[in-house]
């Protein structure tokens, strides 16, 4: 139970990345591709997703 924050971190921090590349053309082959907002959307959830990893770990190694 210790380590679902910082899986759900590194979840969302994943598909960050991935709308983040395919928003800015780098991962093609989706509507998404080339889109600004998906750029950005993108962007802010790796960096959500960061926290909440980075945040998680620290919880855990707390207990």
């Amino acid at each position: 139970m210790r380590y679902v924050l910082p899986v759900v971190g590194a979840l969302l921090a994943l598909s960050g990345a991935v709308w983040m590349f395919q928003g800015i053309g780098l991962l093609l082959g989706s509507p998404m591709t080339s889109q600004p907002f998906w750029a950005v959307a993108g962007a802010v959830t790796l960096v959500v997703g960061i926290v909440v990893f980075v945040f998680g770990l620290r919880r855990a190694r707390a207990r």
